[in-house]
């Protein structure tokens, strides 16, 4: 198990679904979406993405996303590093 003092804990959620059109992103069936799962790190979740989006290529419709879970569970900690970059 890692050590969460040398590498925080930037937990990603990947998920998809059947979108109603391709412009936008509402889901066909909210019953149907696939959670693929929560990832420790940004690296793990993008993997995950790419390995369901290229399984998904032949349907347009289909789209994968990666959530930030960490931005949601500690919005301040993000609003900080943005005010110390400005």
């Amino acid at each position: 198990m890692a050590d969460s003092a040398t590498s925080p804990q930037l937990l990603h959620l990947v998920f998809g679904g059947e979108l109603d059109s391709i412009d936008g992103v509402t889901f066909k069936d909210l019953d149907g979406l696939d959670v693929v799962g929560i990832f420790p790190n940004y690296a793990t979740a993008h993997a995950a993405w790419k390995a369901k989006a290229q399984q998904t290529v032949d349907n347009a419709q289909m789209r994968y996303f990666i959530v930030h879970l960490h931005r949601l569970l500690d919005p301040d900690a993000t609003a900080g590093k943005a005010a110390a970059k400005n």
